[in-house]
C-alpha cells in the first residue's frame, strides 16, 4: 500500500531577497551568462549596421539624384553651346546678329525715322541668346 500514500507537501520557500536572487544568479553557469551577453551585443551591433546601411541608401539615393540632375543640366549647356557654335559659322545667322545690332550692308541705303533713339538697342524681332 505504499503506493497510495501521498508524498509530503514541499517545505515553505524562503522570502525572496535580494541577497536570494543573487545566489540564485550565481548558481547560473558562467557561460550560459556569456552566451545571453553576447547575443545581447549582437544584437544591438546587428541593429546598429542596419541603421547605417538605410542611412547610406538613401544618402546614395540623394545625391545620385542630384548628380544626375547636374549631368542633364551640363549636357542641356552643352548642347546650347554647340548651336550657338554652328550658328557663329554660318554667313546668314552673322547677317541677321549684325543688322539687330544696327548695322547695314555696303550698299544698302540708312532710313531713320525722326523719333528713334539715339543708340540701336535690341528690336522686337531680336532675340538674345543667353549663353551658359
Amino acid at each position: 500500500m505504499l503506493w497510495l500514500m501521498t508524498p509530503p507537501d514541499p517545505p515553505p520557500s524562503p522570502p525572496r531577497g535580494l541577497g536570494a536572487r543573487w545566489r540564485q544568479v550565481q548558481r547560473l553557469p558562467l557561460t550560459l551568462i556569456l552566451t545571453s551577453l553576447l547575443a545581447g551585443l549582437g544584437i544591438v551591433q546587428l541593429s546598429f549596421q542596419l541603421g547605417n546601411l538605410a542611412y547610406r541608401t538613401a544618402t546614395w539615393t540623394r545625391e545620385t539624384r542630384q548628380t544626375q540632375a547636374r549631368i542633364r543640366g551640363l549636357e542641356r549647356d552643352l548642347r546650347l553651346l554647340r548651336d550657338a557654335e554652328r550658328a557663329a559659322q554660318d554667313p546668314a545667322y552673322l547677317e541677321v546678329l549684325a543688322r539687330c545690332q544696327g548695322f547695314v550692308g555696303e550698299n544698302e541705303e540708312v532710313v531713320v525715322a525722326p523719333g528713334a533713339p539715339e543708340t540701336p538697342g535690341e528690336l522686337q524681332n531680336c532675340m538674345t541668346l543667353r549663353l551658359p
